[in-house]
C-alpha cells in the first residue's frame, strides 16, 4: 500500500518540517542493427572503450585509450546533457558511417556532447603529467602511459556536482590519476581544479589496473589485470615477457615480489586529496577485469581475463569490509547443445578456503628478496605445481596424481597466491576465454551480466566442461541471481558477429564485436564497450528493452499482542510484547519500519522503535513493553531506508498497520477501558480510579525528547569503516 506518512510525522508535529529471450544472430548480414541493440558511441580508430562509469547524477563518463597516436591522444571524458539513469525508451542510433574527422578528439555519440576531460600527455597541476609513471625511489618518470581506464567519481558535494575523478592507467607498473571536478552552470560542463598521479609506493605500485567497479558503500574497486600465467618463470630474465618485470623493478628500486600483484585494489578515503589503497589478497590473485560487489555487501563476483580461466566469487565474513571471507570458483555443466549463441551453463560453485588480507601478507613476505640471480632453469623460486596438486589432495581428500599418497598442504596460501591453478586443481571449470567485465545494477537486481569478448580456444576445442561453437566477435552472458545473491545459471543474450574471416574487418559493423566494459542501467538495459580489431572502429552499445517497474507490494503485519506476565498489583505496569512481521520485499533493497503506542484517547506517546536494516522476507522484530491498563492501539510502518533518511518528511509509506489491544483483564468498548470490579475500599471507602502515567518507556526521555533523539541519530549516523 502506498500512502504519505500523514499520522507519524503530523504526530510529532512535523520536526524536520528484463526478462527477455536470447537473441541470437542471423547467419546473413543485416542491413540495419539487431533488434534491441542501438550503436550510441563511436571511438576514432584503434581505440578501445574503456572507462566506463555513471555516477549518481547520470553522468557518462568513458575513455578513448590508446587511439592511433599519429593523429589523437588517449583521452578521459564524459558524455554531457543527458542522464544516463533516466533513458528514454528510444535512443538516437549512430550512423556507422559517421566520420571521426568530424570532431577534434575523433570521438562520436548519438546521444549528449562528450567533453574531454584530460589527455594522455597534459600537465598536471600537482606537477608531472597525465599518464605519467613516476618511480617510487626517486620520483623520475619511467614511462607515459596511453592507457586510460576505468574511471570512478566519489562526490565531495552532497549534490554530486563537485569530487574526485579517480582513473586507472593500464600499465606494468600502472598508475592512478586524481582529478578534482566541478560542474560549471554557465558552460555545462566540467571544470578541472587540480589533478595530480597518485604515489602507490604504499601497495608497492600496481600493475595493469583494468577495468573496476564501484562498492554499496561507495568505494572505488580496481582490479589487477595479472597477465603471467606461470610464476615460474617470475625471475627468469631470458623469459619473453621479462621487460615488464625489469620496469616494475626500476619502479621499486628493488626486483619485484609477483605475488604482491593481481588483486582488486580498493581505495578508501577516496573524498579527500590523500586517499589510502588496500590491496584484497583475500579475494584471490589472478588477472582481475572487475569486481562486482552484491547489495548484502559481502557476496562479490569476481572475472578473470585471459585464457583457460575461472569465474570467482567471494563471500566476505563481514557486510562492508572485503579483508577477509571465503573464496570459490565455478564449475559448470553445459546444456546437450553447443550452439554458443543459445547454449547455457548451470553453476555449481567449489570451496576453495576462507583467509584475510593480514595472514596473506605474511605468506606473500616470505617470498620477498627472490631475484634473477635465484633463477635456475628446472627449478621453481616460488609456488609449485607439486605444492599446488599436494595442497588439492589435502582438501579433496584424493589422489589425485596417482601416485600412491594423498598430500597435504600446511596452509592455504595456494588458493590465493596461485588461486587460477588451484581452482583448476579442485576441479572447478578452467576453459573460459577473454573474459571480461561483469556488471549488475541493485535497481534490477534480477541478474548480473558477463562479457566474453571471443568464444574460442579452451571454449572450443572438444574437451572438459565448456565446448561451444567458436564465435570470434563474442558473447555477452546473462547470469541469473537467486536466494542469497546466488548464481546457479549463465546464458547468451546477444551474440556477436556474423564473423566474415577474408573480411578487413571481420566482424558485421552493425552488432556486437568484442564486448569488454559493462553497465547495467537503472531500467535494466545494458551499456556494452568494445575492444576489438575487428571493428575499424570500437563502438558502445545500448542493448534491451526498458523493464517494467516492479510492483510495490511489501506487507508489515502485526502478528501479535500478547502478555507476558501480570504486576501483582494491578495499578503497576504490565508487561507485554508485540510481534512485527514483513513479507513481499523487493531483492536488493534495505527497509526501515517505525512502530509506536499510544494510548486511545490521549496525544503522549507510550513508546517508539525503530526496526532498521530490514532485508530478508519473512523477517520478524519482537518488543517487550510495559503500560499500565488501558486501551492502545500500536501503529507500525514500512519505509525504504534510503527514502526515509533522504526526505522524511515525504518518505513514501509502503505498507502500514494500526493494532487495537487492551492492558489489563478488562475489555475496550469505543476506546473506554473496563473490567469486572470487586469492591474494594480505600482509605476514605472509595475506589481509587487514578491512573498512573508511565514515561519510562525510554528511560531518561519523555516520549517527544525520545523521538527526537532517536531520529535524529538515524538520519545522521553514518558508515564507519
Amino acid at each position: 500500500m502506498r500512502s504519505k506518512p500523514a499520522l507519524f510525522f503530523l504526530s510529532i508535529g512535523l520536526l524536520l518540517a528484463l526478462n527477455i529471450s536470447p537473441f541470437v544472430v542471423a547467419e546473413d548480414r543485416e542491413e540495419q542493427t539487431p533488434e534491441l541493440l542501438t550503436r550510441i558511441m563511436m571511438m576514432p580508430p584503434e581505440a578501445e572503450v574503456t572507462g566506463m562509469h555513471i555516477d549518481a547524477n547520470g553522468n557518462f563518463f568513458v575513455n578513448a585509450m590508446h587511439p592511433d597516436e599519429n593523429k589523437y591522444k588517449a583521452t578521459i571524458g564524459v558524455i554531457n546533457g543527458i542522464d544516463w539513469n533516466n533513458l528514454p525508451e528510444t535512443v538516437p542510433e549512430l550512423p556507422s558511417s559517421s566520420s571521426e574527422e568530424d570532431f577534434w578528439h575523433g570521438i562520436r555519440t548519438s546521444y549528449g556532447d562528450y567533453q574531454v576531460i584530460l589527455q594522455s600527455g597534459d600537465a598536471m597541476t600537482e606537477g608531472g603529467f597525465a599518464g605519467g609513471i613516476y618511480a617510487a625511489d626517486d620520483g623520475a618518470q619511467i614511462h607515459l602511459s596511453k592507457k586510460p581506464d576505468y574511471n570512478a567519481f566519489v562526490p565531495v558535494a552532497a549534490d554530486g556536482s563537485h569530487g574526485y575523478l579517480y582513473t586507472a592507467w593500464e600499465d606494468r607498473p600502472a598508475g592512478l590519476s586524481q582529478l578534482e571536478i566541478e560542474w560549471n552552470t554557465t558552460s555545462s560542463e566540467w571544470n578541472v581544479l587540480s589533478s595530480k598521479m597518485l604515489n602507490l609506493s604504499s601497495i608497492n605500485g600496481g600493475w595493469v589496473f583494468c577495468f573496476g567497479s564501484m562498492s554499496p558503500w561507495g568505494s572505488p574497486l580496481f582490479s589487477e589485470e595479472l597477465y603471467f600465467d606461470d610464476t615460474q618463470y617470475w625471475n627468469d630474465d631470458s623469459f619473453r615477457y621479462h621487460s615488464d618485470q625489469s620496469q616494475l623493478e626500476n619502479y621499486l628500486g628493488h626486483y619485484p615480489n609477483p605475488y604482491d600483484y593481481g588483486y582488486i585494489v580498493e581505495i578508501e578515503d577516496a573524498s579527500t586529496t590523500e586517499p589510502d589503497f588496500i590491496k584484497h589478497l583475500a579475494m584471490g590473485r589472478f588477472s582481475h577485469e572487475n569486481a562486482a560487489v552484491m547489495p548484502d555487501e559481502r557476496t562479490v563476483y569476481l572475472t578473470d581475463d585471459g585464457y583457460d580461466t575461472v569465474l570467482f566469487k567471494f563471500i566476505a565474513d563481514t557486510a562492508g569490509d572485503l579483508s577477509a571471507g571465503t573464496l570459490y570458483a565455478a564449475q559448470v555443466a553445459q546444456d546437450d547443445t553447443k550452439d554458443s549463441a543459445i547454449t547455457g551453463f548451470d553453476v555449481e560453485w567449489v570451496e576453495m578456503a576462507a583467509s584475510s588480507n593480514s595472514e596473506i601478507q605474511n605468506w606473500v613476505d616470505q617470498y620477498d628478496g627472490i631475484t634473477t640471480e635465484d633463477f635456475s632453469g628446472g627449478q621453481n623460486s616460488y609456488i609449485t605445481d607439486e605444492e599446488i596438486n599436494d595442497w588439492a589432495e589435502g582438501r579433496l581428500n584424493q589422489d589425485l596424481n596417482e601416485d600412491g599418497t594423498v598430500g597435504y598442504a600446511l596452509d592455504d596460501r595456494v588458493a590465493f597466491l596461485e588461486s587460477r591453478k588451484a581452482a583448476a586443481a579442485l576441479g572447478a571449470s578452467d576453459e573460459w576465454n577473454k573474459m571480461e567485465g561483469v556488471a549488475f545494477n541493485a535497481n534490477a537486481p534480477e541478474n548480473l551480466y558477463l562479457a566474453m569478448s571471443n568464444i574460442g580456444y579452451g571454449m572450443s576445442d572438444g574437451q572438459g566442461d565448456i565446448d561451444v561453437t567458436q564465435n570470434s566477435c563474442g558473447i555477452v552472458y546473462r547470469m541469473s541471481l537467486k536466494g542469497e545473491w546466488d548464481v546457479k545459471r549463465i546464458e547468451p543474450v546477444i551474440s556477436g558477429g556474423p564473423y566474415t574471416s577474408s573480411a578487413r574487418n571481420e566482424c558485421d559493423v552493425n552488432n556486437l564485436a568484442g564486448p569488454d566494459n559493462l553497465l547495467v542501467l537503472n531500467d535494466g538495459r545494458v551499456l556494452i564497450g568494445e575492444d576489438t580489431s575487428k571493428h575499424e572502429s570500437n563502438m558502445v552499445w545500448l542493448w534491451g528493452e526498458q523493464s517494467e517497474p516492479l510492483e510495490r507490494n511489501e506487507s508489515l503485519t502485526m502478528n501479535s499482542v500478547h502478555l507476558v506476565n501480570a504486576p501483582l498489583n494491578k495499578e503497576s505496569s504490565w508487561n507485554y510484547s508485540y510481534q512485527a512481521e514483513v513479507n513481499n520485499l523487493q531483492v536488493g533493497s534495505s527497509y526501515t519500519a517505525i512502530l509506536f503506542i499510544k494510548e486511545v484517547g490521549y496525544d503522549d506517546w507510550k513508546g517508539l522503535w525503530w526496526w532498521e536494516n530490514i532485508a530478508v522476507d519473512g523477517e520478524q522484530y519482537e518488543h517487550t513493553f510495559s503500560l499500565q491498563r488501558g486501551c492502545y492501539f500500536i501503529n507500525a510502518s514500512l519505509y525504504e531506508s534510503d527514502d526515509l533518511r533522504s526526505d522524511v518528511k515525504n518518505a513514501t509509506v509502503l505498507s502500514d498497520t494500526n493494532s487495537e489491544f487492551a492492558v489489563g483483564t478488562g475489555t475496550c468498548t469505543d476506546g473506554v477501558y473496563s473490567e469486572e470490579v470487586q469492591e474494594t475500599n480505600g482509605t476514605d471507602g472509595t475506589q481509587d480510579d487514578t491512573k498512573e502515567t508511565n514515561d519510562d518507556t525510554l528511560p531518561g526521555f519523555g516520549i517527544l525528547l525520545s523521538m527526537i533523539a532517536m531520529l535524529g541519530a538515524a538520519l545522521i549516523s553514518t558508515r564507519k569503516k
